[in-house]
C-alpha cells in the first residue's frame, strides 16, 4: 500500500512516475493534516501540545510532534488554538424518539415509519454536537436497527450506533409494551414481543434479538421509571434468566446491558455476568463490591435523572403512574455516582438521551464534575472507557494509530471548565468533516 504520509518515500516515487509515465499525480491518496494546538488523546493524563494528527482513508495513521507541513496534495485543518478529543461516545441512547408531553400516545399515533424519519434530526443533532459514537440501548419496531443501516450506508447523517433492538422484560416488567392496557385489545406477549417468561422463554428472546440484528442486548432487570407500572425498584428477572441471557448473547459475540434501579435486581444481574448496569440509582455497598469484583460497568445517567424529575413537575407531562417515581428517583442519580466513583466502580459515560432532548448529551460530564469525578476522567469515560465497554477500543476511543479517524475540537480546556465540552465547534467522523465553525 501507498503511504502518502512518508515525505520521502512520496518524494521518491512522483520521480519514477514523472519519467515512466505510470500514473498521474492525480491518482495518488490525499492525506488529511490536523494541526492540534492542545490534543486530548484519552490516553494520557495529560493534553499533549502542537501536535499533528495525520489522517488516511478514514484512520489515524500518524500523531506527530509539530506542526508538519503538507505535501502537495495533501489538506490541512488548522486547529492551532483549539482543544481537540477523540470524538464523544454515549453508552446510553434512545435515538427513535424523544420526550415531549404526553408522549406516550404517540405509540397509537404513528407508524414505525413516521418514528424513523423524524429520528434523523435526533441523529444529527447527537454528531453535531460531538457524540460519533452511541450505544442505543432499547429501540421498538425496528426503528433503531434501519437507523443503525441507514447510517452505515450512508443515507442518512448521524453517529456510528451500536443497536439493542427491542429490550428484554418479564410480563408486566419495564419494557412491557401492554401494560395497563386490556389484553383484548393488545393481547399477552411472549418471547417475541421481548418479554420474557422463563429461562426457555429467556433463551428464545435473547435469539430472536440477535437474529433481528442487534449489536448488544439490553435487559430490565429492575422496573423503571417511565413505564406504566406500579414500582421503579423492584427486581424482575430471576438470576437464572438474566445468566441465560448472557450466556446465549455470549456465544453469539454480544454483552448484556441492564436497566436497573433497585439493588436487588443488579445484583443478581451483576452476579449473572452483565457487562453493564445501566442508572444503578439505589446501588449501595454490597453491588459496588460486586461491581469491582466482576469488573461490571456502571454507566450512570444523571442528566436522565434529573430531566425527568423536571418534567414531572409539569402538569400532564407524565401519565399520573409516572410522576411519582420520576419525581423519587431523578434526584438521587447524582449522589450515588458520588458514592459509586469514590469507591472504584469502572464508569462508562451514558446519558439515556431521549428522555431529554437529544444532542444535550454532553450536560452529563457537568454533573460528573459536580460530582466529584475529575474532568479528565470524566473524558475518559466518553472515549476510552466507553469503548472498552462495547469491546471496541482496536479501533475507538483515543487517538491512536490505526484507529477509526474520529476527533471534535473546542474553543477552551475542558480540564478548568468542563461546560465548554457544550459548544463543540468541530467534528470529524472517519475522516469526514461534518462541523467546523472554527475561528483562529
Amino acid at each position: 500500500m501507498i503511504n502518502c504520509c512518508n515525505r520521502v518515500f512520496l518524494k521518491s516515487l512522483l520521480c519514477i512516475l514523472t519519467i515512466f509515465f505510470i500514473t498521474p499525480l492525480s491518482a495518488i491518496a490525499q492525506c488529511t493534516l490536523v494541526h492540534a494546538g492542545y490534543l486530548i488523546d484519552g490516553v494520557s493524563d495529560a493534553p499533549r501540545t502542537n501536535v499533528t494528527v495525520i489522517i488516511e482513508k478514514g484512520k489515524f495513521t500518524a500523531i506527530e510532534k509539530g506542526f508538519t507541513q503538507p505535501s502537495a496534495n495533501d489538506q490541512v485543518i488548522d486547529l492551532k488554538n483549539k482543544f481537540v478529543l477523540p470524538g464523544l461516545m454515549d453508552m446510553h441512547t434512545h435515538l427513535s424518539g424523544q420526550t415531549e408531553k404526553a408522549g406516550y400516545l404517540k405509540r397509537f399515533q404513528l407508524y414505525p415509519a413516521d418514528f424513523a424519519l423524524i429520528a434523523t434530526q435526533y441523529l444529527k443533532a447527537t454528531l453535531m454536537s460531538g457524540f460519533t459514537t452511541v450505544r442505543d440501548l432499547g429501540g421498538a419496531e425496528g426503528v433503531d436497527l434501519a437507523l443503525r443501516n441507514a447510517v452505515n450506508r450512508g443515507d442518512i447523517i448521524g453517529p456510528r450506533m451500536f443497536v439493542a433492538g427491542k429490550s428484554l422484560t418479564v410480563l408486566g416488567g419495564h419494557a412491557d409494551p401492554t401494560n395497563s392496557y386490556r389484553e383484548d385489545i393488545l393481547g399477552v406477549p411472549g418471547a417475541d414481543e421481548g418479554v420474557v417468561n422463563g429461562v426457555e422463554s429467556a433463551r428464545r428472546a435473547a435469539l430472536l434479538a440477535i437474529k433481528r440484528g442487534a449489536d448488544h442486548v439490553k435487559i430490565t432487570a429492575t422496573a423503571g421509571v417511565l413505564s406504566l407500572a406500579g414500582s421503579g425498584k423492584n427486581p424482575q428477572f430471576t438470576e437464572e434468566e438474566i445468566r441465560v441471557i448472557v450466556q446465549t448473547a455470549a456465544d453469539f459475540g454480544r454483552k448484556v446491558a441492564a436497566h436497573a434501579h433497585g439493588a436487588e435486581g443488579m445484583k443478581r444481574a451483576i452476579r449473572a455476568g452483565v457487562a453493564s448496569i445501566e442508572h444503578g440509582t439505589y446501588m449501595d455497598d454490597e453491588a459496588f463490591e460486586l461491581m469491582k469484583k466482576h469488573g461490571t460497568y456502571w454507566v450512570p445517567t444523571i442528566t436522565a435523572g434529573k430531566s425527568v424529575a423536571d418534567s414531572a413537575k409539569i402538569e400532564g407531562y407524565y401519565h399520573p403512574l409516572v410522576v411519582p417515581k420520576a419525581l423519587e428517583i431523578g434526584p438521587v442519580i447524582q449522589q450515588t455516582f458520588a458514592r459509586g466513583y469514590k469507591a472504584g466502580v469502572q464508569i462508562a459515560f451514558g446519558t439515556d438521551a431521549g428522555v431529554f432532548k437529544h444532542g444535550r448529551n454532553a450536560k452529563e460530564f457537568e454533573y460528573m464534575v459536580e460530582a466529584g469525578m475529575p474532568a479528565m476522567e470524566t473524558i475518559k469515560s466518553a472515549t476510552y472507557h466507553a469503548a472498552k465497554l462495547l469491546g471496541k477500543l482496536d479501533e475507538l476511543g483515543t487517538v491512536e494509530k490505526g484507529k477509526r479517524a474520529d476527533l471534535i475540537a473546542v474553543d477552551a480546556d475542558p480540564l478548568k471548565d468542563i461546560k465548554v465540552l457544550q459548544k463543540v465547534s468541530f467534528v470529524m467522523k472517519d475522516g469526514v468533516v461534518y462541523k467546523n465553525e472554527t475561528t483562529n
